[in-house]
């Protein structure tokens, strides 16, 4: 017997009635405009919460501010090494747990390029220390970048949405790149210290403040500001967030995601490598594992911010930045486990950070 599928009519809408407004008239009223999403704003309250916190406890206003300075610019530091596993795994969800040898061969690489211009280096020249500051900073992003490229075609393309399987096959890539830096500058811990104009500090009144934490300050908002704008108000940001949502869709319109998403992978190395000169002249040496001993401290900084918010990485970076300031002065003891603290306490109050990626 043939069965004829039966179709639905299609019953068009009732229209609405011509209610009356509020001014008495007949017309009908207007549709409501839609509702804009509103700024949460508690999270961006925890920052100045802390500092204000913690000033009955230090007592001495010279000495909260030169904390909260300092606290500021670690911060700053700690953003610009985690801005660069934020991208790779909010846009591309990939865990690279390789990201410390980024870290580790920017570093090395800012100590060839300064040791390669002491003139620039060691002048009382503001200047010209800047400009070997920034030659070792392109030179780290570049070769930084150079090695994401390859890492991600040898070793991270092969296990897309594979996290158990990244996890491992990229902790692995990064025991391999320690040892390749050890091959190249050697096992031992290098001095990388600071040009000779940046060194010292400048005074606020009763409060003195280093001269190279207000360097670090501007260089980890240049990279905030630009990573924000390049994300929401660019059309390759554009494409790349509309990738993650839809990758059928943006290739159907002539867009290779591949290869958009092999450049957020070589951004997010090069920042690593950039973070690394930040945070080697943060520590005034080197050594090939000090990238590993970061991660920890990266990987705390994501999660606090919602895996894969830029925002909440910001946030979770200054807040890291400050707590381990102001317990290194009042409790020592208590800094070397108050990250792990601060991320339990804000796991507590929002369980998916502070600012959740959505579409998670």
């Amino acid at each position: 017997m043939d069965q004829t599928p039966t179709l639905n009519p299609v019953v068009p809408p009732a229209p609405a009635p011509n209610t009356v407004n509020a001014a008495g008239s007949g017309a009908p009223e207007p549709a409501a405009l839609p509702v804009t999403r509103q700024i949460d704003w508690a999270p961006l309250a925890l920052v100045p919460a802390l500092a204000l916190a913690a000033l009955p406890f230090i007592g001495s206003m010279p000495t909260w501010i030169t904390l909260t300075a300092a606290g500021l610019a670690m911060g700053m530091i700690i953003f610009i090494i985690a801005s660069g596993l934020t991208l790779i795994f909010g846009l591309m969800d990939v865990l690279n747990f390789g990201h410390g040898v980024f870290i580790a061969l920017g570093a090395f690489v800012a100590v060839s390029v300064m040791g390669a211009l002491p003139d620039w280096a060691g002048a009382d020249s503001l200047l010209l220390n800047l400009g070997a500051l920034a030659a070792a900073m392109v030179a780290a992003m570049i070769v930084a970048g150079v090695l994401g490229a390859v890492f991600e075609r040898v070793l991270v393309r092969v296990v897309y949405g594979q996290h158990l399987k990244q996890i491992l096959i990229t902790m692995g890539g990064m025991v391999v790149g320690e040892e390749l830096i050890k091959v190249i500058w050697g096992p031992a811990q290098i001095p990388l210290p600071l040009p000779a104009a940046l060194r010292g500090s400048v005074l606020l009144g009763d409060a003195a403040i280093e001269k190279y934490r207000l360097i670090a300050v501007v260089v980890g908002l240049a990279v905030f500001a630009a990573l924000v704008l390049v994300l929401n108000r660019t059309k390759l940001g554009l494409l790349i967030r509309a990738g993650v949502q839809d990758r059928e869709m943006v290739e159907s319109l002539g867009y290779r995601i591949r290869r958009l998403f092999v450049g957020v992978f070589i951004a997010g190395s090069a920042l690593a490598g950039l973070g690394g000169v930040m945070w080697g002249l943060y520590q005034q040496n080197v050594i090939p594992q000090m990238g590993a001993q970061v991660n920890v401290l990266i990987f705390i900084v994501i999660i606090i911010g919602g895996l894969g918010s830029t925002g909440g990485c910001f946030l979770g970076a200054l807040l890291v930045g400050l707590l381990a300031n102001y317990t290194g002065f009042l409790a020592p003891k208590v800094a070397l486990f108050s990250n792990i603290i601060l991320m339990v306490a804000i796991l507590l109050w929002r369980p998916q950070g502070v600012y959740p990626v959505t579409s998670r």
